[in-house]
């Protein structure tokens, strides 16, 4: 049983899929000798795969991992020491030329603003030579980016902004030495004016004057030594840097600087870790040493024009790293996890973890009184998306069944909180290069061509299909999305399309559905809106986020919600009344006509559209920090998706009905000549909007067109698909194994593979990328089908079929709903 349930990497059809032909007949109908021997060789691989590795069996290992993950974490951090605020100041490496990457967290890039808003009232001393002057310029340029370097050389300089009260001073102190340490004496006295951070540092002028004697070296650390005590004094109101020396390239400089080597700067700064870190073993130091520019150095000192002067590139990111280490605890932005403690559970947080708590302990309970009869339930269809139908299995009677479901959601809300709530895993920010999209993507398609089976219907869009369909463009906007590739304009394109055709199979399947069937009863409608926000809803309690954040769920209920009005109003149409007068078409073309100007009036009146949704309680859902704007950008981009679904449905429909397609196995879907020409057309139009993407100018300027036009791609790709009888007659059980947890995947992506809300990457084996990406991975997609599992089954408990206990419940949501509703506009 267990090894026939959907696998990771599965090539078996789920449920009690149709298998074709036995092996041998199939291979021997088609191939003779080496071909014959190649083909059973590659069934009989992807056999021993399936037999071997289930679902079931990746779930234990991702427990385990998961497991030895947190505990080796954990041990890190209390035996390695070091929060990651000393990781961003002393460790990191360069992602491509420019971007800085500090070990195990991420770096915010501030803008002027956000400067002037954590520096406000205060005031910053940078005290040293020519080289923290460097660093001082390019601290004020991100306060003030037009800020010149025009002060004079050897003398103090000062910037002030007077609408922010921020002041920022360099004093020339060349030398660790007396002079200096008097300027820090007159700090500590209580009647001065002392400054709210310090940084500061001094070495190549000592090497320099005094030609790197041993004799100098020593009078450096006795003089650092006294320095550091008045360092700690104000260390009490302050936050002081100690900048360790960056390198030199020794064959650029001049010839009164050939003394300062690389080895007489590196004595400099053991001397000055050893002074500095002494005091921090023996009464706990608060100074920092700031030595990630330095380590940045290393990799561009080869660039510097005249060898002790870094490139400005090299200076910045220790200026940048600088104001994240002040000015991250203030702001908390979302995309700087760097000196950033993160904030306790809110009463809501806590309250989840009561009801998960509670359910482990009844469950405990059941298990003791001896009522733990029942096998885990495992639905026969692990669909989420909207367009499936229900499942009809009843749940097991008693309780035992739903507490477990509920609490192994409980143990993967904990693992969601721990990856991202909690200071226990790292995160890196995100990179784009070309290889890093692409080369996942040639191997994920050639995962999918290898996994291949025999559909068991070849109708237009057949259900193997769309899954197909479904897994694929997830599989690249997962892809898409730990790359960073939203930087690139023609892949951002390209993903845009894949997103409307989300929609576009929203209103198809929605459509036909409802146009087959006729089912507009309550149960039905309970049944997808539960399938569909069951997991926002507990990602909103337990990681403190609102419904408008997982963007996508919003917009595939609001969709469904509409469809539903649209074609349960009356008139009701169904093909059925079609079928008996021809004149029924016109009412159903009558209500898309009328959907369409609900759209335009919408799409073309952003005040109106923002009004509506901004009363109270539909604010609540739609809202994002306090404005609609996410929701109507989200909105309009897509709005023409669905109805373009819902009337390629009608069109396909009334087609099939009159016996236009011809959909037998092997058979094009049209005549030749119209088969050839529609299928020229459908590349031509792929070719054509590649090149359009391509040449496009700015994001702003191609989501313009992106709602007229993306149809045309939707369409392309059914008609390429489905016209070849043979490309209708297989699909790939990889891509579909993906496609039926393709709304899992897609909100769990949020915390668990990427992180600090998609702004970043999460960290499970730091040091390693590839191996990091591969084991969060694995674990992200057994994490994503358990959720799947857990959210079929409890669609069926929660949601009875008897209308009466139906609406009981609805009416006690409704009341949870709006206590929750009440409490959050509260906490706001």
């Amino acid at each position: 049983m267990e090894q026939q349930e959907a696998v990771l990497l599965s090539a078996a059809p789920a449920g009690g899929a149709r298998r074709g032909p036995p092996l041998l007949d199939r291979t021997g109908a088609c191939c003779h000798g080496g071909a014959k021997m190649a083909v059973l060789a590659y069934s009989l691989g992807k056999r021993e795969i399936n037999h071997h590795f289930t679902i079931r069996n990746a779930k234990v290992i991702s427990v385990v991992l998961v497991a030895l993950l947190v505990a080796f974490h954990t041990a890190s951090r209390y035996y390695g020491g070091g929060d990651s605020c000393e990781r961003l100041l002393s460790r990191g490496r360069y992602l491509g030329e420019n971007v800085w990457q500090p070990y195990g967290c991420m770096m915010h890039k501030y803008r002027s603003i956000e400067a002037k808003t954590c520096l406000a009232e205060k005031r910053v001393a940078f005290l040293g030579d020519s080289r923290i002057r460097q660093l001082f310029y390019s601290f004020i340029k991100i306060i003030d980016p037009r800020q010149a370097e025009d002060g004079n050389k050897h003398e103090d300089i000062s910037f002030e902004v007077e609408s922010s009260s921020v002041n920022v001073d360099f004093l020339w102190y060349p030398e660790a030495n007396n002079s200096m340490k008097e300027r820090l004496t007159s700090w500590t006295k209580e009647d001065s004016a002392k400054p709210d951070v310090v940084v500061l540092g001094a070495a190549t002028w000592s090497i320099k004057f005094h030609s790197g004697s041993s004799e100098t070296l020593e009078q450096y650390k006795v003089n650092l030594t006294a320095i550091a005590v008045h360092l700690e004094k104000l260390a009490d109101h302050a936050e002081v840097y100690w900048v360790l020396q960056d390198p030199v390239n020794e064959e650029v400089l001049s010839e009164n600087r050939k003394m300062i080597t690389n080895q007489q700067v590196e004595l400099y700064n053991e001397a000055a870790v050893d002074v500095l870190n002494k005091n921090k073993r023996s009464s706990g130091s608060r100074v920092k040493l700031l030595a990630a520019s330095r380590q940045a150095a290393l990799e561009t000192v080869a660039q510097s024009d005249d060898g002790l002067h870094l490139p400005e590139g090299t200076r910045n990111v220790g200026a940048m790293v600088l104001m994240n280490s002040l000015c991250n605890k203030l702001l908390r932005p979302i995309d700087g996890s760097c000196c950033q403690t993160f904030a306790p559970p809110n009463l809501l947080q806590k309250l989840s973890a009561c009801i998960f708590v509670g359910s482990a302990a009844a469950l405990l309970v059941f298990h003791v009184l001896g009522r733990n009869r029942h096998r885990r339930p495992v639905p026969p269809d692990v669909e989420s998306l909207e367009e499936k139908k229900p499942a009809t299995a009843a749940a097991p009677p008693g309780l035992t069944a739903p507490l477990q479901a509920l609490c192994r959601m409980g143990v993967i809300m904990s693992y969601f909180y721990l990856c991202d709530r909690a200071d226990v895993f790292m995160k890196e920010q995100k990179f784009y290069t070309h290889s890093t999209f692409f080369i996942p993507l040639i191997y994920i398609f050639v995962l999918g061509v290898f996994y291949n089976e025999n559909t068991k219907e070849t109708k237009l869009l057949n259900r193997e299909q769309t899954d197909e369909w479904k897994g694929w463009m997830q599989l690249v906007i997962l892809i898409y999305h730990v790359s960073g590739a939203s930087a690139f304009l023609p892949v951002y394109m390209h993903v845009r399309v894949l997103v409307a055709a989300y929609l576009f199979q929203t209103g198809y399947g929605h459509f036909s559905f409802f146009w087959l069937k006729g089912d507009f009863g309550l149960y039905r409608v309970c049944q997808v809106l539960f399938r569909l926000n069951f997991l926002v809803l507990v990602l909103c309690l337990v990681m403190d986020r609102p419904y408008q954040f997982y963007y996508f769920v919003p917009l595939v209920t609001f969709w469904f919600v509409v469809i539903y009005s649209s074609l349960a109003v009356w008139p009701q149409i169904l093909q059925k009344k079609a079928n008996s007068s021809g004149l029924w078409h016109f009412g159903v073309l009558a209500k898309l006509l009328s959907l369409l100007l609900f759209i335009c009036i919408f799409a073309f009146s952003q005040g109106f559209f923002e009004r509506v949704f901004s009363v109270w309680p539909i604010s609540a859902l739609f809202e994002l920090n306090g404005s609609i704007h996410e929701w109507w950008f989200r909105w309009k981009l897509d709005r023409f998706a669905v109805i373009h679904g819902m009337v390629f449905a009608l069109l396909y429909l009334v087609l099939q009905k009159r016996q236009v397609l011809s959909e037998g196995k092997g058979e094009a879907l049209f005549s030749a000549k119209i088969s050839n020409l529609l299928l020229f057309l459908s590349v031509v139009s792929f070719i054509t909007y590649s090149i359009w993407a391509s040449s496009c100018k700015t994001k702003t300027e191609c989501n313009e067109m992106h709602p007229y036009i993306s149809v045309v791609q939707i369409l392309a790709f059914i008609l390429i698909r489905n016209i070849p009888g043979y490309a209708r007659s297989v699909y790939s059980s990889f891509f579909a194994w993906f496609g039926k947890i393709s709304l899992e995947l897609f909100i769990c992506q949020y915390h668990i593979w990427l992180a600090a809300d998609t702004k970043g990457i999460l960290v499970l084996i730091p040091g390693n990328p590839s191996l990091n990406i591969m084991v969060s991975t694995f674990i992200f997609v057994c994490v994503a089908h358990e959720i799947s599992l857990i959210t079929n089954y409890l669609a069926q408990v929660v949601i009875p079929k008897d209308s009466m206990a139906l609406l009981k419940r609805l009416g006690a949501v409704g009341l949870i709903g709006l206590v929750w509703l009440l409490l959050s506009k509260g906490s706001t």
